[in-house]
């Protein structure tokens, strides 16, 4: 296991990373002690070679698909609005799917959640023009060092730059480019800094990681997380999204109200096997072997989260 000491890297290091080279700088083992087969170093070298598909949806809005958080783009004399800002080591990539869209500035940046595959570009894009807008609890743990225990993985406090100017708690609407954007708090869910960010005039619902779509969910217990939290947000994105809407999820493809629906039964179903196994005494080793995600395993696990590791978050919480 890797202590949090030698898996400590400042964040302040991944948005100072400018450009492919200084990007390919953080996967050397000199830079990288110890972290030689973690999840973030694998998604840092990931992300630093993997190109971002841009994705037209409705009216002047798209969607960049990479390999961090999907982010969200709103174009218009405004200037560009993003939602969510990818891993630093993406930042090449992201600058040129975002300058095929066309030459708008960056205005505006709104974070989902905290974590570093949806903010590493935070202070990039903060110096290129754009505000960055945010729950407070996104602020509060980009503003000190934070522990994750599922990556053995510790965040430290990135410089000013790269944090939210502007927080709220639990609904705040935002106008720009001709476009309306409601933006909601989750209940805690997969942290307890997630945000919706619903397009209004489009009817396109950007979900952060409260949903991903055919792929098992991280669950951050660190930071408030937890597999009933998941269920929650899931539930109430079911309950808000109609058959018209389209849905960007946090990871995977674009998707529509039964995507939702089946993520929401996949959460539900492999909760309650975990959680009755557990109840008759099984370990987690037993359980993970009892495959209780078998319906799902072969396509929902070969992502960001294997289903063992799914089955041990869920397990961790009931």
């Amino acid at each position: 296991m890797i202590t949090k000491s030698s898996a400590e890297i400042s964040r302040r290091q991944f948005v100072a990373a400018g450009g492919l080279c200084m990007a390919a700088a953080w996967l050397t083992p000199s830079v990288l002690p110890a972290q030689q087969d973690t999840l973030v170093k694998d998604a840092l070298r990931e992300a630093a070679n993997s190109k971002i598909a841009v994705q037209s949806l409705r009216r002047n809005i798209s969607v960049l698909i990479g390999a961090g958080g999907n982010i969200a783009v709103l174009t218009g004399s405004d200037g560009k609005l993003l939602v969510d800002a990818e891993i630093i080591t993406s930042r090449p990539h992201l600058s040129s799917a975002l300058a095929s869209i066309n030459a708008d500035p960056l205005k505006q940046l709104i974070n989902t959640h905290w974590h570093f595959d949806h903010t590493g570009g935070n202070e990039w894009v903060h110096e290129a023009g754009a505000s960055i807008l945010a729950h407070e609890n996104t602020r509060k743990h980009l503003s000190k060092n934070t522990w994750v225990e599922g990556w053995h993985y510790n965040f430290l406090a990135p410089p000013s730059g790269a944090l939210p100017s502007t927080v709220f708690q639990e609904e705040h609407t935002l106008k720009m480019n001709d476009s309306t954007l409601a933006l909601e708090h989750y209940k805690p869910a997969h942290t307890d800094s997630d945000i919706s960010v619903h397009f209004l005039e489009a009817d396109i619902f950007h979900t952060g990681d409260t949903f991903w779509n055919r792929n098992y969910p991280f669950i951050d217990y660190s930071t408030g997380g937890s597999i009933d939290g998941t269920i929650r947000a899931a539930e109430a994105n079911v309950a808000k999204v109609t058959d018209k809407m389209i849905v960007i999820p946090g990871h995977g493809v674009v998707g529509g109200k039964a995507d939702l629906i089946l993520f929401r039964d996949v959460m539900v179903d492999i909760r309650d096997k975990v959680a009755a196994l557990k109840k008759q005494g099984r370990t987690l080793p037993e359980i993970v072997a009892a495959k209780p995600g078998a319906r799902t395993d072969a396509e929902w696990g070969n992502g960001f989260w294997t289903p063992a590791k799914f089955v041990g978050s869920v397990y961790q919480g009931v």
